[in-house]
Order: structure tokens, then sequence, then C-alpha cells
């Protein structure tokens, strides 16, 4: 395991209690906005060594008597079939998912809204679906001047024209598949009709970047702005809260810029805004759950690395264009960031150059470098796994895990009965010849018992790899980087 900087016990500790007294400051009813991703939240746990990928999940579960979950959809991204780019599945597939995976948690999940619904056919096929399937869903509407507009909005022909969602819980979370979904105009909503009902309420934000008690140029909040480059999102002191307070926090730019007319909204809505600035509205206790900073710093810079290489592949793809690589790289002179930090990287370049052709180097947890390079049978990445797991299992580098009898029969199926045109294995397909290998060989069952041991190693390679080869190693726990370029010259890369 490698050095903790995060101490996530007290993360969960803080964090409940900190919303306790958030909902008891409303009179024990809070609507808590939750920003990024409430499950697998791999960036905080990369940036945060020890923070753990579910922790805003079990933080929930804590206090799960008193939580009820609401999911917003935007009717526009189920009419445009809108896909989640790290699952492959459309929005409206991920709000099933989603329920099905609270429900096994244990949380109360008590309805969806679908947003800016305008009678667009898809969304009405969604919301049909719903209540076939016994599911509570609500229809908001698209509201002309949204959000400046102040007056329009808080008015019947505004906020006043949605449906109110009826809620039963102290806490209600509002979440969603994705960004854009309209989480915080559902919050205000439901403040807008609770207060004509007479009930109190109030709004909260849970947003674990950037850390507003951290300073501005931290590489953990720089890192943050690396991950969120391509939005154009920009961390900022926040002006409102170094105005009334006299103390600098941290905070980023559409926060600062929607938070006037959100404090007007309050204020028309509740007669005055509990909020003197952004950095009030969140709910956020991960600074103080820091226990390393140099190792969070350390880790930071990693994966700002990380998020230049990804850049840089997407403009060779087409995916991004100089605008954000020139942001990443004002990112990177600002943490003190290069690719000598990862010994990965100069590992590859100089196995590719002797060797002539892909390779790839990976750090193990020791600090050792391993390398590996494409030969007629295995890919640089499947060489590159093999070669590690002999050195973390003690096998002598000069044994051959897999047979080449195993080997070349998969090789020719993939040519001659698969339509492949590379006859060399990807990393999936090496780890089941492996696993069967390790029925009879006990130096392949050795090294297949290793496999956890990768878990939040660095990997990099002097090409661009094979989206299975990627999706292998990040399943492995692996964080990979390639260089910007393919091994074959070619328009079309499949």
């Amino acid at each position: 395991m490698g050095k903790i900087g995060f101490d996530n016990e007290k993360y969960l500790a803080l964090q409940s209690e900190q919303i306790r007294q958030r909902i008891d400051m409303f009179g024990g009813k809070l609507y808590l906005e939750f920003g990024g991703k409430l499950f697998d939240d791999y960036h905080a746990s990369r940036v945060l060594p020890g923070f753990q990928p579910d922790s805003k999940i079990r933080m929930l579960q804590t206090i799960r008597e008193d939580v009820e979950i609401v999911i917003a959809i935007c009717a526009g991204d189920i009419e445009k079939n809108k896909l989640r780019g790290d699952l492959g599945i459309s929005y409206d597939e991920d709000v099933l998912r989603l329920i099905d995976i609270f429900r096994n948690l244990q949380l109360f999940v008590g309805s969806v809204v679908v947003t800016q619904y305008a009678g667009q056919p898809a969304a009405d096929a969604f919301l049909k679906r719903l209540t076939a399937l016994g599911i509570k869903a609500y229809r908001h509407y698209p509201i002309p001047g949204y959000p400046t507009d102040v007056a329009r909005i808080i008015s019947e022909d505004g906020f006043g024209k949605n449906e109110y969602i009826e809620t039963s819980h102290p806490l209600v979370v509002l979440t969603a598949p994705g960004p854009g979904s309209g989480k915080m105009a559902t919050c205000l909503s439901q403040l807008y009709h609770d207060h004509k009902r007479g009930i109190h309420a109030g709004y909260a934000k849970y947003e674990t970047f950037p850390i507003w008690n951290l300073p501005l140029k931290h590489p953990v909040n720089l890192a943050y702005e690396a991950a969120t480059a391509d939005l154009n999102d920009v961390n900022m002191i926040d002006p409102f809260h170094l105005e009334a307070y006299g103390k600098t926090t941290v905070n980023y730019n559409r926060d600062v810029e929607i938070f006037p007319v959100l404090r007007t909204m309050f204020s028309r809505i509740q007669d005055s805004c509990p909020y003197q600035s952004p950095t009030d509205m969140g709910v956020n206790m991960a600074g103080f759950a820091i226990v390393d900073d140099d190792v969070c710093c350390e880790a930071s810079r990693m994966e700002i690395l990380r998020r230049y290489y990804s850049g840089m592949v997407d403009r060779v793809r087409g995916l991004a264009d100089d605008t954000l690589i020139y942001k990443l790289e004002s990112i990177m002179q600002q943490a003190a960031t290069s690719a000598e930090i990862c010994p990965a990287v100069s590992a590859a370049l100089l196995r590719a150059e002797t060797s002539g052709g892909p390779a790839g180097a990976l750090v193990l947890p020791n600090g050792t470098v391993m390398t590996g390079r494409t030969s007629s049978l295995l890919g640089a990445s499947a060489a590159l796994l093999l070669n590690a797991l002999k050195e973390l299992a003690g096998v002598d580098h000069s044994v051959d895990l897999i047979s080449p009898q195993v080997i070349e029969p998969i090789s020719k199926l993939k040519t001659e009965s698969l339509g492949h045109r590379n006859p060399r294995l990807h990393s999936d397909e090496v780890l089941i010849a492996l696993s069967i290998s390790a029925l009879t060989n006990p130096d392949a069952a050795l090294a297949l018992a290793q496999l956890n041991e990768l878990r939040g190693c660095s990997a990099h390679f002097s090409v661009i790899i094979s989206e299975e080869d990627i999706d292998l190693y990040k399943r492995l726990g692996i964080h990979v980087t390639c260089e910007p370029r393919y091994e074959l010259q070619k328009l079309y890369h499949k």
C-alpha cells in the first residue's frame, strides 16, 4: 500500500456532523445538491491518497434514516440520448442504474424529476417507463430568462409552474447522471414551493473540489482545474467571502458568478439569504482530513501530469484543441510538474528507442521500474503486465509463464477466424491465458496472485495503446498514460 495523506474515517465523521448541523440550521429540512460523482470518485482517491472512492455513499449511509434521494435528469439529454463517457450508457438508463445501487445500499429513492421538460417524446416515454416501474416522477419546465430574470423565476410563471416533489425525509439529496441536469434549479424550486406551504427548508451544496481551505495554487486544487480544463472551470478566491469575513477561501468561477443571482433568489423566496458567500453554501470538510500534505501534493502533481498526457492524446484523436493543451501546460507550470516526476516516462521511451518498437514501463510499489516491449506474440502492454507480475512474484524473467504453444493458437484464432489484423495478444487475453496456465504451472499461479499489488501503480507507453488495454489497466487500478502518437501512421485507428 502506498503512502496515506488523507484520513477517510475522520472525513466521514466530520462531513456527517456538518450535514446534521446544516439540517438543524434550517429547522429540520435540507436540500443538498451533490456535485461530482456519488460513486467511484477515483479523482479524489488519486489526489487524496486514503480517500475511498465510495466515501460519499458511505457518509450517507451513516445517516441513512434521514436521507431521501431525488435524481434529476434533463429532458434534452434524454431526447439526445446523451451518454455517460465513463460507462457508455445513456443518461436515462443510468438513472435506473443509480436507483438500483441506492436501493441495494438501503438508501431511499423518493423520486425522479425530469427537468427542462417541454413535451419531448423521448422524455414522455421515459416518464411512462418510470411510472410502470412504480417510481414517482415529476416534471419541471423551462423558465425563460433563467437564471437572471429573478422576478419571473420567483413567480407562478416560473418555479410556480413546476410540479412539487413530495418528500418525507429531513435530508433530500439531489443527484444526477451528469452535469447540467438541473439539480440546483430543482432545489430552489422546492424551496419556493415549501415556502408557499409554510415549510421552512434550506439549501446547501456538497462539492469536494476545489477545497476551500487550501491555498488557491495548492496542487490538490490545481489538479481539479486540470480535471475540468475542458469545461473552462477556473479556481478563484471567493470575493464575497473575503468581503464578508475578511478571510481568503477558494471556490470556482461558476459558483462565484451565479452567487449574486442565488442570493437574490433566496431573498425573494425566504425574505433573506442565509449565506454571505458561495463558500458558505458548501458542505466540505475534506481539507480538515488531510493528514500528510506532502503526500497529497505529490499525488496531485502526478494527476496533473496524467491529465496533460490525456489531453495530448485527445488532441491527436481530434477530441481536444490547442486551447486545452495550453491550459494544461499552464497548470503544470503552476504546480511545478513535469514528466521527470514519473520514472515510467523516461524508462518507456528508452526501452522503445533501444528495442526499435512500442514499449511501456511501470513503477512497482517498491519503486522498481519494469519495462515491456512489443514482440511477435505480445503487445507492449501485455508484455509489461507479465514482466511486472514476474517481478512481484519473484519469478525469474527467463521463465515463460505462458507457453508459446498456448499463445500461438489464440493468435491464429484472432487473425483467421475473428478478423483481427494484429495477431498479438491484448492484456486481457494474456490474463485469461495466464489464469489457464495457473492450473498446471505454479509460477503462473504465483504471478496471477500478484494482480492486486499493481493497484495504484503508474504506467507509461511510448505510443497510444488500444482501448481494450487501457480499459484493462484501469480495471486493475493502474494509472496509465501514453505518448501522443500512434504506432502506425494511418488515418483510421481501431
